[in-house]
């Protein structure tokens, strides 16, 4: 999900020196844009309650940032094969940063929000981690969605199971894993093709009104539906709804949720602006906005009266706007990439076959070099 597009180095040594593939704009701006909803959306929380609107952007938001986060890293991950080099981009790139950032989110909450009770587990995720839970279950997975015939339909039924099955519990927070799983099968599913369709200038004039019917629809919900549904983290019966609500609000959802995504994409620019860079660290920024949100309830910044009016409100946005777009940045970036993407080469046991292709590189020169 927030990694670049990158395509799969050739097994054949070249003596040209290789470009770097390049990164396709779109999905970027993509990435970089959904971060942004996903802060504001966290930033509104302390702010929506009273507030009919506000709660209705709100809900409208949950609907589909996440999913599309989700569909687009489950486009990235068709690759993903279980060969050694993928397992250990995943472990360094996904499981770690999890650790690290469970452990580090806890202690935060022990301190910063005084809380004594909060445990150092690394089973029980803490706000944003849940994503890094989910995204390394999911891509471990996809050989398998890979092989059913029907990855979507079966993905959906797990869903639906799980929306009724309160005994999963919170350990590694399964019930969200497992409730946004069919948006990582959608994305395997997807084709090049299905992002171009999006973008067609008939869908993008077709998401204006869509949108409004969309904010309309939650604007009347507000006070009617329980917005724990868009977290997907609970079953029907915790949420206080008959057993069988859950598996109707998983496919209602789903429906809602991919029309709302396709919407979305289909105005997300295709072209290099001055964000485009940025999609390349979302993970940055998704991981380190929590620190923010969260000590602004600690701290009761949130406590001013004006910041619950139309301008405080305003304000706070584009706070959140600004400040997840400076956690993307190179800078940020440069200095926790040794914790974001280590690269841990002491970890692991050399991959017999990438031994071979680095001594092969490396005497192919020589071989140029010796007298036809």
């Amino acid at each position: 999900m927030f990694h670049a597009a990158t395509s799969p180095t050739s097994a054949v040594p070249s003596l040209r020196p290789s470009n770097p593939p390049r990164r396709d704009a779109f999905f970027d701006n993509a990435k970089y844009l959904a971060i942004v909803l996903v802060a504001m959306g966290h930033a509104w929380e302390p702010l929506k309650d009273g507030n009919r609107v506000l709660e209705g952007a709100y809900m409208l938001v949950y609907a589909f940032h996440m999913p599309a986060f989700i569909v687009v890293s489950g486009y990235f991950s068709r690759g993903f094969d279980m060969s050694p080099g993928r397992v250990r981009r995943l472990v360094t790139g996904v499981l770690v940063p999890y650790l690290v950032f469970e452990t580090a989110y806890s202690l935060f909450k022990r301190f910063a929000g005084h809380d004594p009770a909060q445990p150092v587990s690394l089973l029980d995720p803490w706000y944003l981690t849940w994503f890094l839970v989910a995204l390394f279950v999911w891509r471990l997975t996809t050989p398998l969605w890979k092989l059913v015939r029907y990855p979507l339909a079966v993905a959906l039924v797990v869903a639906m199971l799980a929306s009724v099955t309160p005994e999963i519990g919170d350990d590694l927070d399964l019930q969200r894993v497992l409730q946004f799983l069919p948006f990582f099968v959608l994305g395997l599913c997807l084709e090049p093709g299905h992002f171009r369709w999006v973008r067609r200038r008939s869908v993008r004039i077709a998401a204006v009104p869509v949108f409004a019917a969309a904010f309309a629809v939650a604007w009347w919900s507000v006070p009617r539906m329980n917005s724990g549904w868009f977290y997907h983290r609970d079953s029907a019966q915790e949420l206080g709804a008959p057993w069988w609500c859950g598996p109707v609000m998983v496919l209602a959802l789903f429906g809602c949720s991919v029309l709302l995504t396709a919407c979305f994409l289909a105005w997300v620019p295709g072209r290099r602006l001055w964000c485009t860079g940025l999609g390349a660290g979302t993970l940055y920024g998704y991981l380190l906005h929590g620190f923010v949100t969260k000590s602004a309830e600690f701290y009761g910044w949130y406590d001013a009266a004006w910041l619950h009016g139309p301008l405080g409100a305003a304000l706070v946005t584009l706070l959140a706007g600004a400040g997840v777009t400076l956690l993307c940045t190179p800078p940020v970036r440069r200095v926790l990439r040794c914790v974001m993407e280590p690269r841990m080469a002491w970890a692991f046991r050399r991959d017999a076959v990438e031994t071979a292709r680095e001594r092969e590189r490396t005497r192919e020169p020589e071989r140029v070099r010796e007298p036809v």
